[in-house]
């Protein structure tokens, strides 16, 4: 198990209204959470179609699921009220923005923080991408550019040189130097092979959200140390993060009797054709569909997502989500942990059901991240001890 100490991240919200947003932060802060994460999106997952009170009670009919802050202003007005904790976004990626952007960006909020700055990144989601002309064909080789560039902007001053088939930098130069306690920290949404290479040749942390066994987890974590290794990188320096969906209730019945419901259900649609055939389904998106990476919701209407959700395997959903009590939460983070889990930001699905759903999954998801990271972070300290 690794030596690194556990911490825990909770998201704050990119969305109307600000002052929800800065409400969540002081709570966070509150809660002693280590880092306060926002996300970058033009549009949400969930269609325009469904968006009413059959669908959530937090939908509102007249509003939109789609409207978004820009992430690097709400960041930069995060940093008084976020005190020590770490900023995070959780994802950014290098189609909409350039990637001497991203490290301009990050290295302006090292200037406003009291903590290194999270530039979380990945190779994007169709819905932000397609829908405004902009290409999605080559994005992981896009990101191993970028990620490239962003690194030599964080270790150069003066001009530099870049060739690449995405890049070209002729004698650029950002010489923006971050504070030296600071230094952004880039983080990568990582889940296939090549993915995992470019987290353990630039990732500072892996942040993934895709459903994982323990022994999935701990496999990828040993791919991308390896190839850090190979690189001749610190391989334990990377942080092992997870996103990780859940349902909550307080009984193990009752938690299985949300996954019934419309939104929690429709969150299945999110998997890859590739989960729906371990179950013996076909995805209604095709055996080839990447789950949330090719989803792109204002292409369908109402009929057809209830069509889709009816074929959702329940079976599916206890897979790719966390699904239990707090208590069986609480063990199934420990697994995880054994399997080199550093840093876990939940999100309850279940919070989507009622509002009183929703405050019990808000709570008890903090709740049981800070036990596990005091559970954690003890048995490090006493093996420490010990071999001392």
């Amino acid at each position: 198990m690794s030596q690194r100490k556990f911490t825990i991240g909770m998201t704050v919200g990119t969305q109307p209204p600000l002052k929800r947003i800065y409400t969540m932060t002081r709570l966070a802060r509150a809660l002693r959470v280590d880092v306060a994460w926002t996300i970058d999106h033009f549009l949400g997952f969930f269609p325009q179609a469904v968006w009413d009170k059959e669908f959530s009670w937090m939908a509102d009919p007249n509003g939109s699921p789609h409207a978004y802050f820009e992430w690097q202003t709400v960041l930069g007005n995060l940093a008084k009220p976020a005190g020590s904790m770490q900023l995070g976004v959780g994802v950014t990626e290098s189609i909409r923005r350039h990637p001497v952007v991203l490290a301009q960006a990050a290295m302006t909020l090292a200037h406003m923080t009291k903590r290194p700055p999270i530039i979380g990144i990945g190779a994007g989601e169709r819905e932000n991408i397609e829908p405004y002309g902009l290409a999605f064909d080559t994005p992981v080789g896009r990101l191993e550019e970028a990620l490239q560039v962003i690194r030599l902007m964080f270790d150069s001053q003066g001009p530099v040189d870049f060739s690449g088939e995405h890049f070209t930098l002729d004698r650029g130069v950002l010489d923006l130097r971050a504070p030296s306690d600071r230094r952004p920290e880039l983080w990568i949404a990582a889940h296939g092979p090549r993915m995992l290479r470019l987290a353990g040749q630039y990732g500072d942390g892996w942040y993934p959200t895709f459903p994982m066994t323990p022994s999935e987890y701990e496999s990828k974590i040993e791919t991308i140390r390896s190839h850090a290794g190979k690189a001749g990188r610190d391989a334990d320096a990377i942080v092992a993060g997870w996103q990780a969906f859940v349902v909550l209730a307080r009984t193990e019945r009752a938690a299985h009797t949300l996954l019934s419901h419309k939104a929690v259900r429709f969150t299945a649609l999110l998997g890859t054709g590739e989960q729906w055939k371990e179950f013996g389904a076909s995805h209604p998106l095709g055996d080839d569909f990447r789950g949330m990476v090719d989803f792109v919701p204002q292409r369908y209407g109402r009929a057809e997502i209830d069509a889709m959700i009816a074929k959702v395997p329940t079976d599916l959903l206890l897979d790719a989500m966390l699904v239990g009590t707090p208590k069986q939460l609480r063990a199934k983070l420990h697994d995880y942990a054994d399997a080199g889990l550093r840093h876990i930001v939940l999100q309850p699905v279940s919070a989507m059901v009622s509002k009183g759903d929703a405050v019990f999954s808000l709570r008890h998801s903090i709740s049981v991240s800070r036990k596990v990271r005091r559970d954690v972070n003890r048995r490090i300290g006493s093996t420490t001890t010990e071999t001392a």
